[in-house]
């Protein structure tokens, strides 16, 4: 038979583990956010912004230009 001291210790553990899982995946999203921060500025820094902006649209145009198969 496990002891209460035994019980309340893996509770405790258990508690810890997912407070830190819950840590992590907030610092990664915080990360996340950061980068893609980042890669938005570097873009905005690019000189021939008219020409990213058409690569970066052109899928979307063409997704709903396609008709859908029968």
């Amino acid at each position: 038979m496990a002891r209460p001291y035994e019980e309340s210790s893996s509770v405790v553990k258990t508690r810890r583990q997912q407070e830190d899982q819950r840590r992590m995946e907030f610092r990664r999203a915080i990360e996340h956010r950061f980068e893609l921060r980042q890669l938005q500025q570097q873009i905005n820094d690019y000189p021939d912004i008219e020409a990213i902006n058409y690569w970066q649209a052109a899928p979307v145009a063409s997704r709903r230009s396609a008709q859908p198969a029968r």
